[in-house]
């Protein structure tokens, strides 16, 4: 009488094993980077207001504020989310200012060492006579996050 096979072989399960150590070698690292990712978003989202507050500023009185103060805005240490230790307009007033007036410098404090201690600027661009302003996030002198972790619009 021939014995039927019953459960898998040990080859086949050290197989099995082998395949989902190579996925999650390629799949956690990934996740990792994307949820960075989202952290560093929370900034950007915490900057909208600022945003808006130097445009009305721009729009108003035809010069970029140089701090949270002349933006209307709290202080930059008042303006915090879950990985994000300040948002600070211009040169003045702030713990970690920006280059120059009207930037936003987003400092992120996170619990994930790939962005603790770094931070993003945004900066505006003002086209003559019409009052508008152009962001362009990412700018060197104020942004020490690394790349991989901007939205796909500030890299």
């Amino acid at each position: 009488m021939k014995k039927l096979q019953q459960g898998f072989t040990l080859i086949e399960l050290m197989i099995v094993i082998a395949i989902l150590g190579i996925l999650m070698a390629i799949a956690i690292p990934a996740y990792q980077d994307y949820t960075v990712r989202t952290k560093v978003s929370e900034g950007i989202n915490l900057a909208a207001s600022a945003k808006l507050a130097v445009s009305e500023t721009y729009q108003s009185e035809g010069t970029l504020p140089d701090s949270n103060g002349e933006a209307g805005l709290a202080a930059d240490t008042e303006i915090v989310g879950n990985d994000v230790g300040s948002v600070c307009v211009g040169t003045t007033g702030c713990a970690d200012a920006a280059s120059a007036a009207g930037i936003i410098k987003i400092h992120y404090t996170s619990s994930e060492d790939k962005i603790d201690g770094e931070s993003l600027g945004l900066s505006p661009v003002t086209t003559s006579g019409e009052g508008s302003i152009t962001w362009i996030c990412g700018n060197p002198a104020d942004t020490t996050v690394d790349a991989r972790f901007r939205p796909g619009s500030c890299r």
